[in-house]
């Protein structure tokens, strides 16, 4: 393609040569004009005389060249296609003496190269006065002159030539001398001084002429000289020349001082008047500046610089006189020889620059024209470059050469070349010149984008931060500015049916990718990304890249216990055989974590179990097993917390209980809601130490500020006189001691276990796991020995109906200084059931009271009132007041024991009476203050409405163990 494209551009160049030829030969145009023209002065239209579209000067470029020129004179307007004068033209300046003078030029056209010569003829004016070279000149002629004789004058000097020059001489009327007008060989004319009279000293020893000059032109112009004659004696003899024509061969640029002849006349007269000396006769402004002569010897010297390219020869007249005045005239004629002086100038006239990288070879770049100023074989120039770029000269018409290219041009290869041009003409010896050209390259957008890889993967761990970057993509476009700036964007595409712009955004002008949301591992682990490369040329050219992302998985998702379900509306119970043997498999816990890799390894642990040494687990396999073989002493009953870690970082872990019933058929198994454990979680009980304790200081503070204000009073005051003693407001360190552990701990830990599935929904309260701790069914007495069972609080909230019991006899009449308080014995129970209580061996019975919601409060009044009750004191006594027959309404079925204030109305004490306020009458009975060591209650088994003949069973053999 690119070879045929070279073809096709040489037969266009060859077809424009030859054009070219044509109109040289045939279009020459040639232009008079006279000298002193103003500039911007029309002398011509070109585009007329040539045939010429002037609409298309601009765009074909075309100027005017001047041979050899210093100056430019000439110039065309690419407007109108006319020559117009530039610089004012100056014929005498420009062209001297000579009868021809032009200017000559090149009328240039490219594209294409189209060459026209122009030769403008500058025509003289009569713009200069004829001038003589001195204001007077002074003749001696001796009396003894024969009549008839001849004496030159010297001829005054005209720049103007032909016609304008001088052509007419008139001299002062006199008695002695007429003027005779001569024609010198090279068309000059000057005057001769002729003597008419014969001269006589005695009656006349001067006498003085005025000469005129006059020129041709129109209008004439004239000048004058004064001759002045002095008449001396006889003189016979005038010097003589050797030759009357000398003619000399003067090399250019001879040094000052150098002779350039000789000139020799002789005079036979002996003595003064046989002395002869020389001066130039008639010579030009320039030659005089080059030359002088030696009066005495005769000799031409050389003292200015003599230059062949400036004029090619001289003409003066040197004249020889006597001491008499006699004189005679001679010629020399000074040719000047051309030396290899001058080397060659590079001339650039068309110059394309920048070049479009995409050019054809063969494409013309620019136009070089080479001059040398020397004659000959000294003119004849070479013209070459160097070797090392794809550019190369043809030789066009007459010095001209062309600049084309060779080969293609790859700006991200080369951008910019330094073409050095040489001239070497033929003189010797050879002289040479070179000239330096810089030609950039403009880009063309022919490379797009590439990236530094061929494709990209990111990791980014899951649960990442939006906004945060992903990764970086980069590519790099060789072509320059625009051409070269890379714009980053997404193909769209969908990841999961959803744009992939809702998932990452790139920046487009770093390449940075960014996370727009959160990723989640466990709905995609990866997607691709495909990231377009544009850049800004005209047309764009894009490249595009795929880009992997992959999502790391993070420990973010907790086991999930696939089995036993999670507490749902049914208990999941395994049973065990009693037989089981050590190994035995009793149930799986099964468990899975939707994270992977290590994050998803789990690993199986028993938190708590009634009996630690009962079961173990698979650390692996979640398999649960019998440690031991089952015993007839382990309890039926058996919880295990099971605790499911994975191993992530931090690793995270799920618990589940595991429900055991030791029993061989389902016969024998209780109700299942009372599986209950002891502990759920230590951070409740923490909780509930730190809620009671913050509440009891603020209470003990608010009861200190009223105590105080109490007894400041002057009177103090009860609502009811009596002769019973106001406990003092002081309160001591320690309220008792049960067995040096002081006053009540802060250990208590509740469990709440909701049963699903069943007819009812028991909430109950355990006592404290501590054993330090003061059980809530003793008295605050010391009881090293025995520790009665911890109460149980059942409190029914699905599938019964409580109904509201009648007020239970709740005071009694004690010893002075007793009544009940929060160190008595309690038992609540609102239910006749059997419960099953893990920290016994036996069932727990119904209360020996046999009501089934009795209360029965013993034991002597260890401390001083609290603050609750001193405000239950207070609030009943303002309501009996207030209300002749106080009825209170029955206690509520849950009670919190020491912690929890029930209504106030049934707790009233009534300060200086030893009776407590009860809303039955009946039950107002004397009970006698224990003496004596604590002793604890008995329990008495009352028949239970629910009991079936298998809880009968196992009771009866519980009681027997």
């Amino acid at each position: 393609m690119g070879y045929t494209g070279f073809s096709v551009f040489t037969f266009l160049f060859r077809l424009a040569f030859c054009h070219c030829l044509m109109r040289i030969s045939n279009g020459d145009l040639s232009y008079s004009i006279p000298e002193e023209m103003k500039r911007g002065s029309v002398i011509g239209n070109l585009v007329k005389d040539l045939g010429l579209d002037a609409k298309r000067l601009s765009g074909r470029k075309a100027r005017l060249d001047m041979d050899g020129s210093r100056q430019r004179y000439c110039d065309i307007n690419v407007n109108t296609g006319e020559l117009i004068v530039a610089e004012t033209i100056d014929r005498e300046e420009l062209c001297g003496p000579k009868v021809s003078c032009s200017l000559k030029y090149e009328l240039v056209l490219e594209k294409p190269l189209e060459l026209h010569r122009i030769n403008v003829q500058v025509q003289d004016i009569n713009d200069n006065s004829p001038r003589f070279p001195n204001a007077r000149i002074d003749l001696e002629i001796r009396e003894s002159a024969d009549k008839g004789a001849r004496y030159p004058l010297d001829e005054p000097h005209d720049s103007d030539i032909g016609l304008n020059g001088i052509q007419s001489y008139s001299l002062e009327r006199n008695a002695y001398f007429i003027l005779d007008v001569q024609t010198s060989s090279d068309g000059g004319k000057y005057g001769e001084l002729v003597l008419e009279k014969e001269l006589d000293r005695e009656q006349q020893q001067e006498v003085t002429l005025l000469l005129t000059a006059v020129d041709g032109g129109t209008p004439q112009r004239s000048g004058t000289v004064v001759i002045h004659v002095t008449v001396l004696d006889a003189n016979d003899n005038k010097p003589v020349f050797s030759q009357t024509v000398y003619k000399v061969r003067l090399p250019e640029n001879s040094p000052t001082g150098t002779v350039v002849v000789a000139v020799s006349a002789s005079d036979e007269d002996e003595g003064a008047n046989g002395e002869v000396s020389y001066e130039f006769n008639r010579i030009s402004d320039k030659a005089a500046k080059l030359f002088s002569i030696d009066k005495k010897t005769g000799e031409i010297k050389v003292q200015g610089p003599i230059d062949y390219e400036e004029n090619t020869e001289y003409e003066v007249r040197v004249q020889a006189k006597d001491g008499s005045g006699l004189a005679g005239n001679a010629k020399v004629m000074i040719e000047i020889t051309d030396l290899n002086d001058n080397a060659p100038v590079i001339l650039i006239k068309s110059f394309n620059n920048p070049i479009p990288e995409n050019v054809l070879p063969g494409t013309e770049v620019g136009i070089i024209n080479v001059q040398d100023e020397d004659s000959e074989g000294n003119r004849q120039v070479r013209c070459s470059i160097q070797q090392n770029v794809p550019f190369k000269l043809n030789p066009s018409i007459k010095n001209y050469y062309s600049l084309i290219t060779t080969g293609e041009l790859d700006r991200e290869i080369i951008s910019d070349y330094n073409i050095t041009i040489t001239a070497t003409d033929e003189g010797t010896p050879p002289l040479s010149s070179s000239k330096t050209i810089n030609l950039s390259v403009s880009d063309v957008n022919d490379n797009p984008p590439v990236f530094e890889e061929q494709s990209y993967s990111a990791y980014v761990t899951e649960n990442n931060t939006p906004g945060s970057s992903i990764c970086s993509v980069t590519a790099r476009d060789p072509d320059w500015r625009q051409n070269g700036t890379v714009v980053y964007s997404l193909l769209p595409s969908e990841v999961n049916g959803v744009p992939v712009s809702s998932f990452v955004s790139i920046n487009g002008d770093t390449g940075v990718i960014h996370a727009v949301r959160a990723f989640d591992y466990e709905q995609f682990r990866n997607f691709k990304v495909h990231v377009v490369a544009r850049d800004n040329g005209s047309p764009p050219l894009s490249s595009n890249v795929t880009v992997s992302v992959f999502i790391t998985d993070e420990n973010d998702n907790s086991p999930q216990i696939l089995y036993p379900a999670p507490a749902g509306n049914s208990l999941m119970t395994e049973m065990v055989p009693k037989a089981a043997l050590a190994g035995s498999l009793v149930s799986k816990v099964i468990a899975v974590d939707a994270d992977s890799g290590q994050n998803a390894w789990l690993s199986y642990h028993i938190v708590k179990s009634i009996d630690p040494g009962l079961f173990t687990i698979g650390l692996h396999s979640g398999e649960i097993r019998a440690q031991r073989d089952i015993a007839e002493s382990d309890s039926m009953k058996q919880n295990l917390v099971i605790s499911v870690k994975d191993n992530g970082q931090p690793s995270l872990s799920t618990t589940c209980d595991v429900y055991l019933l030791i029993s061989d058929n389902l016969a024998e198994v209780p109700e299942l809601k009372d599986m209950t454990y002891e502990d759920s979680s230590k951070l409740t009980s923490y909780l509930i130490i730190g809620l009671v304790s913050v509440s009891t200081f603020f209470l003990t503070f608010i009861i200190l500020i009223l105590a105080v204000r109490f007894c400041r009073s002057r009177k103090p005051r009860m609502l009811f006189d009596g002769a019973v003693t106001i406990p003092s407001a002081y309160f001591p360190p320690n309220y008792a001691e049960v067995d040096g552990a002081g006053t009540l701990r802060s250990s208590y830990n509740y469990d709440a276990y909701l049963t699903t599935g069943s007819r009812t929904s028991d909430f109950k309260f355990v006592r404290s796991y501590n054993d330090s701790t003061l059980p809530a069914d003793q008295t605050l007495t010391r009881c090293p020995d025995t520790l009665l069972e911890g109460s149980i609080i059942t409190l029914n909230t699905a599938g019964e109906v409580n109904e509201q019991k009648p007020p239970n006899n709740d005071w009694r009449f004690t010893q002075q200084g007793q009544r009940p308080g929060p160190s008595g014995t309690y038992r609540y129970s609102t239910s006749t059931q059997q419960r099953w209580t893990p920290y016994s061996k036996a069932r727990a019975g119904p209360h020996p009271d046999g009501a089934g919601g009795a209360i029965v409060g013993t034991g002597p009044w260890p401390n001083p009132p609290t603050e609750a009750e001193q405000l239950q004191a207070l609030m009943a006594a303002a309501n009996e007041v207030s209300e002749a027959t106080a009825t209170l309404g029955p206690r509520y079925n849950a009670q919190f024991p020491m912690q929890h204030v029930p209504d106030y109305r049934q707790n009233v004490y009534i300060p200086g009476s030893t009776a407590t306020l009860t809303t039955n009458p009946q039950q107002m009975m004397p009970q006698p203050a224990l003496q004596g060591p604590p002793q604890a209650i008995p329990q008495v088994d009352v028949p239970n409405a629910a009991q079936t003949p298998a809880s009968k069973k196992k009771t009866t053999k519980k009681d027997k163990k």
